[in-house]
């Protein structure tokens, strides 16, 4: 691979989310704030939305890690699940035992007495789920059902949703407007712009172990970010794929070129690139074509 020669210690634009990796930008950051203020001031529903690759399993597994240790975490990576897995899932979470041989009625009991003892020992609880658009709707009324279990001063359980934003089209229906409702604090991801996409490649490469000369130019990571939107995980497949043609061709420098190959490479951005391309194309002959039209009227 290529790690020997740009003097890399590990690859520094893999795909899977790696807090050692994690940078503060302001995206994230203002969403890590959101989510510590909002589970401090015990309220039942806290949701994060952001586009496919801009780091919200990323930001879950920084929660994780960094959460106060009072709380207690449930913590659900796919949650395509009906109610009644949705019910033993979180059960088994909670360290409930014999969850799975328990029926429904008695299910719920265990969960209430166990969210109960927690709170007695002086625990919150906090449910995340991650890709939680991908509940079906019969979950989603079950999981509100869940923060009904309360003392008189507090939720017993907090739920935690990071989501795509096909998450708020479906709780935009009227039978989720209860739902919605709880949902007290709500943080929407943006993608990085130019200057925090120049941040972000330099800071991988710095914990990767890179320690040469400039690789990525301000005028190139402002290029990277058109073509990639400032997402992320484009931005991650782009610059693994520039560096990979660099080694092939003995480059020490990432180039226009090289990027150009990278895009080419790759489909989801290739797609859309040419779909600009055609936009602007049809654009441009548009504007000729006004400009016979009104020389030749101009002339009659």
């Amino acid at each position: 691979m290529y790690l020997y020669h740009f003097g890399l210690a590990e690859l520094p634009f893999t795909l899977t989310p790696n807090t050692n990796f994690y940078l503060p930008l302001a995206p994230h950051n203002e969403a890590l704030a959101v989510l510590f203020t909002a589970l401090k001031t015990g309220e039942g529903f806290i949701k994060v939305v952001g586009e496919v690759g801009t780091g919200k399993t990323l930001l879950c597994r920084k929660l994780l890690n960094e959460i106060p240790e009072h709380f207690v975490t449930a913590y659900i990576p796919n949650p395509y699940l009906n109610p009644d897995e949705l019910r033993r899932a979180v059960a088994v979470e909670l360290g409930v035992k014999q969850a799975q041989r328990m029926s429904v009625q008695l299910l719920t009991q265990r969960i209430q007495t166990r969210l109960l003892e927690l709170h007695g020992q002086g625990h919150s609880v906090v449910l995340i789920l991650d890709e939680a658009q991908a509940l079906p709707e019969d979950s989603l009324e079950a999981l509100r059902l869940f923060t009904n279990l309360e003392t008189e001063t507090r939720k017993l359980l907090q739920v935690v949703l990071f989501a795509q934003p096909e998450l708020d089209q479906r709780l935009a229906k009227t039978e989720f407007r209860q739902l919605r409702q709880r949902i007290t604090f709500a943080y929407k991801l943006r993608e990085m712009n130019a200057s925090e996409v120049q941040q972000y490649i330099h800071h991988r490469l710095q914990v990767a172990g890179y320690k040469g000369a400039e690789l990525f130019s301000a005028r190139l990571c402002k290029d990277i970010t058109r073509v990639s939107k400032g997402v992320p995980r484009l931005v991650n497949i782009l610059s693994h794929k520039m560096l990979m043609l660099g080694y092939g061709q003995g480059h020490y420098k990432m180039t226009v070129k090289l990027l150009k190959a990278a895009v080419k490479d790759t489909e989801s951005i290739e797609q859309n690139s040419k779909r600009s391309v055609l936009f602007f194309s049809l654009l441009g002959l548009l504007s000729v074509l006004f400009f016979i039209y009104y020389t030749v009227v101009g002339k009659l």
